[in-house]
């Protein structure tokens, strides 16, 4: 991943917990429509997660990470070995965050929207990225838990109260101060 190198990358001596095998673990973002700053607001939250679970019982899959942004979200899953079609998933998802939030659906559409169904909620696609090994997994994890900072929501990780951070700083895999601004500014 590109473009995130000033993201802080010191953790514990505890490493990620690795991914066996890793070519089952996706990253993933996922954006709302015209990145209409909606998904932290409580009620899609809360539907947001119920969403999540609803289709994990059917659809089973293991959120490593995840971020939730006003307008976008990142997140890691591990997909079963006998079942890796995230598209299945997110399409439920994505309907089911859309027919609980019908309120959110007022913003005019072009005709080519209209025939196509097009959410006001999400953007159709979403980007995936295979997790190659564990390298690239603490890469993906450091960037979802920056992300934050990154778009100015919080001047710390631990800050931002949609993220899988705190869990792993009780695991003892990330300082609770990582990615938060120094405040020490000693210059003599």
């Amino acid at each position: 991943m590109s473009g995130i190198n000033a993201r802080p990358t010191t953790r514990s001596k505890h490493a990620i917990p690795p991914l066996l095998p890793t070519r089952f673990a996706v990253f993933f973002t996922v954006v709302t429509y015209q990145r209409r700053p909606i998904l932290t607001n409580p009620d899609v939250m809360a539907v947001l997660k119920t969403a999540f679970k609803t289709v994990r019982r059917k659809h089973p899959f293991k959120i490593e990470a995840l971020v939730i942004l006003p307008d976008h979200l990142h997140t890691i899953w591990r997909m079963p070995e006998d079942d890796a079609d995230f598209s299945i998933r997110w399409n439920q998802i994505k309907r089911y965050v859309s027919h609980h939030c019908k309120h959110y659906d007022h913003i005019e559409k072009t005709a080519n929207e209209v025939k196509k169904r097009q959410s006001s909620i999400w953007q159709q696609r979403f980007w995936a990225h295979y997790i190659r090994d564990d390298k690239d997994l603490a890469n993906c994890m450091d960037y979802i838990h920056y992300n934050p900072m990154k778009h100015g929501y919080a001047q710390a990780a631990k800050d931002w109260p949609f993220s899988t951070f705190q869990k792993y700083v009780q695991q003892g895999i990330y300082p609770e101060d990582w990615g938060g601004a120094t405040q020490d500014f000693d210059y003599e």
